[in-house]
Formats: C-alpha cells, sequence, structure tokens
C-alpha cells in the first residue's frame, strides 16, 4: 500500500511551498518532492516538530519530534532524534529525496550543525534558528 501525504507551508515574509510525501509501505523511506520559495541563499534546516498546532505560528508546533529522547544528529550518526534534516538552499526544488520520518513541521533560518555545534542547544536543535515556514501533514489519496 502506498501511502500519500502533503504539506503546505506558510510563513515569515513571503516562505511559502508545498512539500509532497509518498511512502511504499511501512517499514519503507520516505520520499519528498516539491517547492519551497522566499528563502535568504544558503542552507536551512529543515526538521520534524512535535505538534500539528500553529494557532501561534510556527512556535506552537513545540519543540522537535523525539519520542526516544536522543540527542540531535545526523542521519547517519547512532543518536539522533527522529526527524530529516534536508538542507533546503534557497528557493529550492526537490525532487525525489528520501528519509524515513512521519511527521512534518517545519523550515529553519540556518543550516542545521546536526549536534556538532559544541553547545547544549546544538544537541537539542542544531542550531538552526529560528522557524520561516511550517505547516501540518494531510493525508491524501
Amino acid at each position: 500500500m502506498v501511502l500519500k501525504a502533503v504539506c503546505v507551508l506558510t510563513g515569515t515574509g513571503d516562505v511559502t511551498g508545498t512539500v509532497f510525501f509518498e511512502q511504499e509501505g511501512e517499514d519503507a523511506p520516505v520520499k519528498l518532492t516539491g517547492e519551497i520559495a522566499g528563502l535568504a541563499p544558503g542552507a536551512h534546516g529543515f526538521h520534524v516538530h512535535a505538534f500539528g498546532d500553529n494557532t501561534n505560528g510556527c512556535t506552537s508546533a513545540g519543540p522537535h519530534f523525539n519520542p526516544h529522547n536522543k540527542t540531535h544528529g545526523g542521519p547517519n550518526d547512532d543518536l539522533h532524534v527522529v526527524s530529516t534534516r534536508q538542507e533546503m538552499e534557497g528557493n529550492a526544488q526537490r525532487s525525489p529525496s528520501q528519509h524515513n520520518f512521519v511527521l512534518f513541521r517545519a523550515i529553519h533560518e540556518k543550516a542545521d550543525d546536526l549536534g556538532k555545534g559544541g553547545n547544549e542547544e546544538s544537541l537539542k536543535t542544531g542550531n538552526a534558528g529560528g522557524r520561516q515556514a511550517c505547516g501540518v501533514i494531510g493525508i491524501t489519496q
């Protein structure tokens, strides 16, 4: 069974986009396609957050989704939170990339240091800075 979802992103300034998700079975990686416009040049962290709540903008999405209470790191590290650290460049179009995760929430203003920034915040958030856009995943047909 193929699972499909979509996330419409809105954010600060002119940052907008749509990300599509497709997974060919429960244990398969999630394939992402989509386009995000209005980002400043440079890399931007692309993270999963705990809540699908945008009542107070992207702040309401809460901390990074971390059901196993691991430190922040890259996808190849032994310990890392369950999320993607896809780096988005400028006005990005991604097609296709694969990640093993279930939920999506926010794009950040800076690159993610993958937990190697040498401080406590790096181990929680990757020092990726403020949230520039966010959205909630919705299941599609």
